[in-house]
C-alpha cells in the first residue's frame, strides 16, 4: 500500500521539524516536502503531488487563508490548518474550514516524552482523516440557502414550551461546516440543541460565537448546571465533555473533566447515552461527518429509548464515518443529505 504523502507549511523551523518527525515515524505515511512560506509552497507544487497538506494559518509574504482560499480555487487539496491556541488563532482557523479546509490541530507545546506521542498519534489521525476526505473544488465558496429551501424553516409553528424534547447532534471532522449548514436555517422555536463537536479547548468559544452571529437560534458554549432553554444551541466547551442532567425537575447541563471516551473529549458517547436516559422518545438525535465511531453505540440507545435518530448521507460527508458506524449499529430512522437535515428538524420538532 503506497503511503500518504505530506506537504508541510510552516514558517517556524521548530514546527515544520516536529510535524515532520510525528509523520515520517508512522509507517503510512511519508513528508515529500517542507516550505516556510505559502510562495515556497507554490513552487513545491510545481513539482511534488501531496495527498495532505498542513498549512500553519499566520505566515509571512502571503497570508494562509490568502493561500488556501487560491489553493482550494485552483487545485484542491486536503488541508489540516496548524493553529495558534489564540483568540486570533481560532478566528483564522473557523474562516480557513470555511474556505474547504478538512481539519485543524494545535500548534505543539511540549514536544518531549508523552507529550510528544500524543501530539504525534493526533497529528497522524487528522493527516488519515484528512486523506479520506471528499475535497470539492471552491469549497470555500458555499451557496447559500435557496428560498425554497429556507420557506419551511421560516414558517415553521412555535414548538412551545422545551420539556423534555432536545436535539443532540455529534460531529467530528468534516462537523464544523456541516453544524453551520443544519443550524443556520433553524427558526427560533427550536428545543433545545446539544452539540458535542470534537474541537480542542480554545477554539469552540469563537466557533459557537461564530454560529451565533449566523443563526436564528442562539447559540453558546454549555456551562455547568445551566438550565436548557428552547431557542438555545448549545456547543461542548473543547477538552470538556458535556452531558444532561435531571435538575430541580429540569433538563440542565453537566460539563466534566472525565476521562476522554473513544479517546475524545468532548465524545458523542457521553452525551447521547444521558440523553437516552433522560429524554428518551422526546429526544432527536443527528450524527454528521466524523472519523471514527464515537457515538454509534450510543446514538442506538437513543433509538432504543425511542428517539428519532438521523445520519447525515455519505455523499454530503467529508468523513462519511461516524455516520457510517451508526447506520451500521441499526441506530439511525433517517439518512439525508445534509441540506434536507434542518427541515426534518423542524418537522421533527413540531411532531
Amino acid at each position: 500500500m503506497s503511503k500518504i504523502r505530506v506537504l508541510v507549511v510552516d514558517d517556524s523551523a521548530v514546527v515544520r521539524s516536529v510535524l515532520s518527525r510525528a509523520i515520517n515515524a508512522q509507517p503510512d505515511m511519508t513528508v515529500i516536502a517542507v516550505a516556510s512560506d505559502p510562495i515556497a509552497a507554490i513552487e513545491r507544487l510545481k513539482t511534488a503531488t501531496p495527498d495532505v497538506l498542513t498549512l500553519d494559518v499566520e505566515m509571512p509574504r502571503m497570508d494562509g487563508l490568502q493561500f488556501l482560499e487560491k489553493l482550494m480555487r485552483l487545485r484542491p487539496l486536503p488541508v489540516v490548518m496548524v493553529s495558534s491556541l489564540t483568540a486570533r488563532g481560532a478566528e483564522v482557523t473557523m474562516k480557513a474550514l470555511e474556505l474547504g479546509a478538512v481539519d485543524f490541530v494545535a500548534k505543539p507545546g511540549d514536544v518531549t516524552g508523552e507529550a510528544m506521542a500524543v501530539y504525534a498519534e493526533e497529528i497522524a489521525d487528522k493527516v488519515r482523516a484528512a486523506a479520506n476526505s471528499r475535497v470539492k473544488r471552491g469549497a470555500g465558496a458555499r451557496a447559500p440557502l435557496l428560498a425554497a429551501e429556507r420557506k419551511p424553516m421560516e414558517t415553521a409553528a412555535p414548538a412551545g414550551p422545551a420539556g423534555d424534547r432536545t436535539i443532540v447532534i455529534g460531529a467530528s471532522t468534516g462537523g464544523v461546516e456541516a453544524l453551520r449548514e443544519v443550524l443556520e436555517p433553524l427558526p427560533e422555536e427550536m428545543p433545545p440543541i446539544l452539540i458535542a463537536q470534537h474541537m480542542p479547548g480554545g477554539f469552540t468559544r469563537t466557533f459557537a460565537q461564530r454560529l451565533d452571529a449566523r443563526c436564528r437560534v442562539s447559540v453558546k458554549e454549555g456551562e455547568d448546571g445551566e438550565f436548557l432553554a428552547q431557542g438555545r444551541a448549545y456547543v461542548a466547551p473543547g477538552d470538556w465533555h458535556m452531558t444532561v442532567e435531571r435538575k430541580q425537575g429540569r433538563l440542565a447541563i453537566r460539563v466534566s473533566d472525565d476521562p476522554p471516551v473513544n479517546r475524545h473529549r468532548p465524545s458523542v458517547d457521553p452525551l447521547f447515552r444521558s440523553a437516552a436516559r433522560l429524554a428518551g422518545r422526546k429526544c432527536i438525535g443527528v450524527m454528521l461527518s466524523g472519523m471514527g465511531a464515537d457515538g454509534a453505540q450510543a446514538m442506538l440507545e437513543l433509538r432504543e429509548s425511542g428517539a428519532h435518530n438521523i445520519a447525515q448521507d455519505e455523499a454530503s460527508c467529508v468523513i462519511f464515518g461516524m455516520p457510517k458506524q451508526a447506520i451500521a449499529a441499526g441506530a439511525v430512522h433517517d439518512v439525508l443529505p445534509l441540506r434536507q437535515i434542518s427541515a426534518r428538524l423542524v418537522e421533527l420538532s413540531r411532531a
